[in-house]
């Protein structure tokens, strides 16, 4: 057992938890005045839902023995947090408890169905939101958290590289949120009526706050005050400038260099080395930034010409955000980095492109496929969108009773 290991881990946890609430003030800024409470309590119930979820059994479907040596859940082993104390668990944390473990992973179930919550701002009924929310992260986010970090899950044990959550954070979500977009109506007027920002300052303090917290989201992953920690915390940066920066110069091509975009652009760098962040060096994670801004400020455009009224860019930004991150992964893992991972392709070594191309791809179709059949089924039972009189009035109002501006 290690303290200072134990430190950071516990100060990463914090830093992770601060991501939370940082997502409903990134996507609150960005919604029309009426529904910025709304955006906001989507996040802000998250944290407490899932919390009792992943200590109830969210974590022992994650992380818990196998079930049927496929590698694809986990079972009861760990259910209430049974079995699960102050003393290290060699499969994933040695140094620390494992309860600080738990607490860990905790806020990376928390975080992912709070950044799906920006495909459906402004028009769903609280109600189902809370129904849909438990539902995904025991049927979406656990199976494929067991896939990829389990001692047991399958494609880890195929040697699929995800340091931090590209793929079980961001694709999952990415993809989750374009098929969600594609069960619920569109908002009254989209398309038609001006939708504008009704706070940019506010969405920029929330990126401000994600770039401050994912230094518990990449560099924490190493389980340990480290060398790996360090270099995790030094590419999570370089990306994040790297993807802003571009960002800004793909605006001022087009028109101006904005404030909303340069920090749109800093959350997809962010979110494009998660995967990487053990494995590949400080430049490496500026080609990495640089273009994931290009992909996803592409696929903002694309999302527009389909006419899909996908709020907030989700799949956009975290989807393809992390689509490209994985890939990457492949391409520029550096064994000189991480001497327990393996080489990517500018290294000689074809089959991690392969593996990471083969896990992406299963994660993007079971993601989406699940999502759109959830979705349709609690639309069909309950109904996802408020009435348009209840869209009319705002959210806040309508489902909360109260209003964030007098």
């Amino acid at each position: 057992m290690n303290t200072g290991d134990t430190a950071w881990l516990l100060i990463s946890t914090a830093l992770v938890m601060l991501m939370t609430p940082a997502v409903g003030l990134f996507y609150g800024g960005m919604v029309r005045k009426k529904n910025l409470l709304s955006t906001i309590m989507f996040s802000f119930s998250i944290l407490a839902l899932i919390s009792i979820q992943w200590v109830l059994f969210g974590y022992s479907l994650s992380f818990g023995s196998d079930v049927g040596g496929w590698g694809l859940i986990g079972g009861f082993n760990w259910l209430g947090l049974n079995g699960v104390g102050l003393t290290s668990n060699l499969d994933y944390a040695p140094t620390v408890p494992h309860l600080a473990f738990v607490l860990f992973q905790m806020m990376f179930a928390v975080i992912t169905p709070a950044l799906i919550s920006g495909a459906f701002v402004e028009r769903t009924k609280f109600s189902s939101f809370l129904i849909f929310t438990f539902l995904w992260a025991t049927l979406v986010y656990d199976p494929v958290a067991h896939w990829v970090w389990s001692a047991s899950g399958w494609m880890r044990k195929m040697g699929a590289l995800d340091f931090a959550g590209g793929t079980v954070v961001h694709i999952t979500a990415g993809f989750a949120a374009l098929a969600f977009a594609k069960v619920i109506k569109k908002r009254d007027g989209f398309s038609e009526t001006n939708m504008e920002p009704n706070n940019i300052p506010l969405t920029v303090l929330g990126a401000v706050l994600l770039w401050f917290g994912w230094f518990g989201f990449n560099a924490g992953s190493a389980i340990g005050a480290n060398g790996l920690a360090v270099n995790a915390f030094l590419v999570t940066n370089t990306a994040a400038a790297a993807s802003a920066l571009t960002w800004m110069v793909i605006n001022w091509i087009n028109r101006r260099p904005s404030a909303l975009g340069m920090a749109t652009g800093a959350v997809v760098g962010l979110v494009a080395i998660t995967p990487a962040s053990g494995y590949v060096s400080a430049t490496s994670a500026i080609i990495i930034g640089a273009i994931a801004a290009i992909i996803s400020s592409s696929c903002i455009r694309l999302r527009n010409k389909w006419r899909i009224d996908e709020s907030l860019d989700v799949w956009a930004c975290h989807g393809m955000g992390g689509l490209w991150g994985s890939i990457a992964t492949g391409i520029f893992a550096n064994q000189k980095i991480n001497p327990t991972a393996a080489n990517g392709l500018i290294y000689g070594n074809w089959r991690l492109l392969g593996v990471q191309l083969l896990s992406a791809v299963v994660t993007v179709a079971f993601s989406f496929i699940l999502t759109y059949g959830l979705a349709k089924l609690i639309d069909k039972i309950m109904g996802l969108s408020v009435s348009s009189a209840e869209e009319q009035v705002g959210l806040d109002i309508s489902q909360h009773g109260e209003e964030a501006y007098y």
